[in-house]
């Protein structure tokens, strides 16, 4: 009996990833688009989550009026929201306006930098711009069917 002794050449973990993602041979196909996405919906759902339950009063107008939309704020499963920041109309003012950081955080520009930064990282990685538009889509229309819709 003869044994033959192949030296097998070690792969980078880098390389072993590679061929794990683009291969068709697994019970799960994942893919490129498939790591981005995955994480990506994955902090985008426990975000949601958690500003549905916990987010504060946004002021959507600019009148020191705040509007809350989340459960802590004394709203039910079916009148809580999230309350974009400037629902009624997208303006940058507060951006560049506020006097202070408890001003911009008051006027809920967190959410406004999140969405800056996803657009000019979709643009950045090269993403067609119809595929930026419709990737929300369903999203979008989830919210508006069990959000928007019983209220």
């Amino acid at each position: 009996m003869t044994a033959i002794l192949e030296r097998r050449e070690s792969e980078s973990l880098w390389g072993r990833f590679c061929n794990w993602i683009t291969s068709t041979e697994t019970r799960l196909y994942i893919g490129w688009f498939g790591v981005l996405m995955i994480p990506t919906l994955l902090t985008a759902t426990s975000v949601f989550i958690i500003a549905f339950i916990v987010a504060p009063p946004v002021d959507i107008d600019g009148i020191r009026e705040p509007v809350s939309g989340s459960l802590l704020y004394e709203n039910n499963i079916i009148s809580g929201a999230i309350i974009p920041t400037s629902a009624i109309g997208l303006h940058f003012y507060s951006i560049w306006e506020a006097t202070s950081v408890d001003e911009w955080l008051y006027n809920g520009n967190p959410y406004e930098l999140i969405v800056l930064h996803f657009l000019l990282l979709v643009f950045r990685l090269g993403i067609l711009p119809w595929i930026a538009v419709t990737y929300p889509a369903p999203v979008a229309t989830a919210t508006a069917v069990f959000l928007i819709y019983p209220i």
